[in-house]
């Protein structure tokens, strides 16, 4: 009897150890929670391979440390469900959750798959990363586009003053460059050898006419008229002497020493060449004169706001030098080539000057008006623009990033429109989306 009372005792023991076993914690050995707290610690956000086991600053870029966390969940799958199945059974399919009768199992959902370039990270190590999102949605854009413009002068009312004559230059009135000058007056005189003798062979041709007059020999006169024909027209075609010379040369018979240089129309002298004194010979050009009654302005409009100008469309000219000062303008051109470097064109405005404010080389402020209206856009920054494609991130959940292609079109105050591939109220990133990117195109394989 006491022997069956023993063996009830051990055997209760044992299923009392048993249980404190099976529902206690186990003891840990000293080694192993050492090892466990030597884990603990500290480490850099940026790089994560630099550790320390008490605060302090990350001695590659300078970062607070943080504490080291428990592991975080990955975000949770998410997207456009396809369908749902039942785990252990997969071909059987339902659109909507439940349970499969036959197995009775739940059904899980199956997912669309994860597009190239998705960016998963847990929120608080995005934060850190300062990375920020915005919601795409209509925005009044249409601000007026402003540019740079510089003066130039009309190529048109551009006149070169050259000679006919082979000489040398007595007197030089306008001597100085950005002289005015009226048209009709005298710029320099010439005298001209070859001239001075074309003019008596002129006065001679006629003194010959007027005593040949009463001649009765036969083709005396007409030799008389032909000479004066042939002196003549050297005068007027040949060294382009004004009729109103040839008139002086008639009326006092005597031959002209010099010649006057006139100015062929209004203007201001852009380039002086005359010196008195100097030697001149047929071609050679003298001044450069300008009209400045009417002159062109030069914007240079960004490659991405071409779309806010053609031929034909209006614009306010102001001044930094003229405060007060305005003046609308026309385009009349788009230049047929942009300049590599800038990335911008050249447009031609045309604009009336009779009051000589504006001269070529200024620089003026050139605004083009535009239509504004509520459209979808996103900041610049959210923007990535490779030139074959511009894509942004949108935001499919908590700590889960898509890239997505778009087109964008105008831009203004530091938004972007939408033309295609994004709603309004979908939430993209605003910043630190350098970040993301590269993290995306790593882990598509894109170079």
């Amino acid at each position: 009897m006491r022997r069956a009372a023993i063996s009830v005792l051990l055997l209760a023991a044992g299923f009392a150890a048993g249980y404190l076993a099976r529902e206690g914690k186990l003891p840990v050995w000293p080694g192993r929670r050492q090892e466990a707290a030597a884990r603990k610690g500290y480490h850099c956000p940026m790089h994560p391979q630099v550790r320390s086991d008490r605060p302090g600053d990350c001695p590659i870029c300078g970062m607070k440390l943080v504490p080291d966390e428990e592991p975080q969940q990955a975000p949770k799958q998410s997207g456009r469900i396809l369908y749902y199945r039942d785990p252990q059974r997969p071909d059987y399919r339902s659109e909507r959750p439940g349970f499969n009768p036959e197995t009775g199992n739940e059904l899980e959902p199956v997912y669309e798959a994860e597009p190239a370039g998705l960016v998963m990270a847990a929120p608080e190590k995005l934060r850190l990363l300062g990375v920020a999102t915005v919601e795409a949605g209509p925005r009044l854009l249409g601000e007026p586009l402003r540019v740079t413009g510089r003066v130039a002068a009309d190529e048109r009312r551009i006149v070169r003053v050259e000679t006919r004559l082979e000489g040398w230059l007595e007197e030089v009135r306008a001597d100085f460059t950005g002289h005015q000058v009226r048209a009709g007056e005298t710029l320099a005189t010439i005298y001209s050898p070859e001239l001075v003798a074309t003019q008596k062979e002129y006065l001679l041709a006629r003194k010959a006419r007027k005593e040949l007059e009463g001649a009765t020999a036969a083709g005396a006169r007409n030799a008389a008229e032909e000479m004066i024909r042939a002196a003549r027209l050297r005068l007027e075609g040949h060294f382009a002497l004004p009729p109103a010379l040839i008139e002086q040369i008639e009326r006092t018979g005597e031959p002209l020493r010099a010649v006057p240089v006139q100015a062929p129309s209004d203007g201001y002298v852009l380039e002086r060449k005359a010196y008195a004194g100097q030697m001149v010979r047929p071609g050679m050009e003298l001044y450069v004169l300008a009209d400045l009654s009417r002159v062109w302005v030069l914007a240079s409009v960004p490659e991405a706001e071409l779309g806010a100008v053609r031929a034909g469309s209006r614009a306010r000219i102001t001044a930094a030098f003229a405060p007060r000062w305005a003046r609308e303008a026309r385009v009349v051109q788009l230049q047929p080539q942009a300049d590599p470097e800038s990335r911008t064109l050249d447009v031609r405005l045309e604009l009336d000057n009779a009051d000589r404010t504006l001269r070529p080389g200024l620089f003026v402020e050139v605004e083009f008006a535009r239509p504004r209206r509520a459209r979808v856009a996103v900041p610049e920054e959210a923007l990535i623009d490779r030139g074959f494609e511009q894509v942004v991130y949108v935001q499919r959940s908590e700590g889960i990033f898509v890239p997505r292609r778009v087109r964008a079109g105008e831009r203004a105050g530091g938004w972007a429109e939408i033309l295609e591939g994004l709603e309004a109220g979908e939430r993209v990133a605003a910043s630190g989306v350098f970040l993301l990117d590269s993290e995306s195109r790593m882990r598509s394989g894109a170079q």
